[in-house]
């Protein structure tokens, strides 16, 4: 059998009446497509939504250690566990190493926390250098001490980088999951980057873009109908809403998911005395998440839930390729038809056609509310036999 060195999920998602990704105007995301505007929903936004779920099938669920991301490592994570550790530690020893550490992070320039960038940090690493800090602090007598013991932590040939030594201390996983999965670039550290094992394409509508301002007011309950003209309206405002079925796109790259999460070469993944368990329960937990989990705005006014109407799963050695040509001409629901049903057509019409000029590679599991079976995959299962199917792939390192 093959290797599956590569995992694609194919998902379609429905939604109505939703502002899903916002832009900076408050509009939804648009991309053009086909000579057709679709409404889009970033990586960015469905990536956030899978870190942060706390269902069931959470990142959190598996048992890794996780991540963080933030402006302010010091200000939100380390100074409340050093005042706790250290409570007659003097206040501006703290606050001097505390500067040292920003800097060191996050730049020269950074001291305003609103100029930096967000950095993702693992857990272990904040515990790492929550302990280095406290170890300056104790042996400082000064501000001016504190400062520079924590500036050596960054200039001391023997320590190299900061990050990059709490890696070699506390394994590959001490940047966290999401490090691992998602990547992570450090600028001021290049040894402490991680490259993302989880390749994600912005989702976009299979059709044209279907939306419509909503125009609603606020209304003041306590104000007199009789006061005035506006029936008791205490604002007028409008915003933008979308109806949709979307089209979204996966990819693991299995070595190197193995590989982030065991410190083992990705050329070596494979091997019999390689532990993919975790590499295996990760991906049972995202095929989880990218089905059940929907990103949205509005969830208040819109109620913006949805679970996807087909799944399709690929395993395989050779390079991934999207499905999206299949809707490079918006689709049109046909008479006493559905969108969502022309859609699926439209899907497995394509990988069907790409099979057919390139090859057939590996194997293929789906899930589909619509097809009890497709020629050349076979019969629709339940999410949780796929998701199954899709950790064995991994663990078992074959197709």
């Amino acid at each position: 059998m093959s290797e599956s060195r590569f995992l694609q999920l194919h998902f379609l998602t429905s939604f109505a009446g939703v502002l899903l990704n916002r832009d900076d105007a408050g509009l939804a995301k648009r991309l053009s497509y086909g000579g057709a505007v679709r409404t889009r929903v970033s990586s960015q936004c469905l990536k956030r939504h899978w870190r942060v779920s706390d269902g069931p099938w959470s990142l959190a669920g598996t048992g890794a250690p996780l991540s963080v991301r933030t402006r302010d490592l010091f200000g939100y994570a380390i100074h409340p566990r050093l005042a706790a550790l250290l409570p007659a530690a003097p206040t501006d020893v703290i606050e001097a190493a505390g500067a040292a550490l920003s800097r060191g992070l996050y730049g020269e320039k950074a001291d305003d926390p609103k100029k930096r960038q967000a950095l993702l940090l693992g857990w272990r690493e904040v515990e790492y250098l929550t302990q280095r800090l406290s170890e300056v602090i104790r042996s400082a007598e000064t501000a001016k001490e504190a400062q520079q013991g924590v500036e050596r932590l960054f200039k001391d040939k023997d320590s190299r980088k900061v990050l990059s030594t709490i890696r070699d201390a506390g394994g590959d996983l001490a940047a966290g999951l999401e490090a691992a999965l998602f990547g992570r670039m450090v600028t001021s550290d290049p040894a402490a980057n991680t490259d993302a094992a989880l390749h994600v394409a912005h989702a976009f509508t299979v059709h044209e873009q279907e939306s419509e301002t909503d125009y609603f007011t606020v209304v003041d309950d306590l104000k007199m109908r009789d006061e005035d003209a506006d029936g008791g309206s205490a604002g007028i405002f409008d915003t933008e809403l979308t109806s949709g079925l979307y089209y979204g796109y996966v990819v693991v790259d299995v070595p190197l998911l193995v590989a982030n999460l065991t410190g083992t070469p990705p050329e070596t993944w494979n091997a019999s005395d390689t532990d993919r368990d975790l590499a295996a329960r990760v991906i049972e937990h995202l095929v989880h998440l990218v089905a059940t989990v929907s990103p949205g705005a509005k969830k208040g006014s819109t109620a913006p839930y949805a679970y996807a109407d087909t799944v399709l799963i690929e395993a395989g050695s050779r390079q991934p390729r999207s499905l999206a040509a299949a809707f490079e001409r918006p689709v049109r629901r046909p008479r006493d038809g559905s969108i969502s049903e022309e859609a699926e057509r439209a899907l497995f019409k394509r990988l069907s056609a790409v099979d057919g000029a390139y090859g057939t590679d590996g194997s293929k599991r789906f899930l589909s509310l619509a097809s009890a079976d497709v020629p050349g995959i076979g019969t629709s299962i339940p999410l949780d036999e796929l998701a199954s199917w899709a950790a064995d792939r991994v663990r078992t390192a074959t197709c």
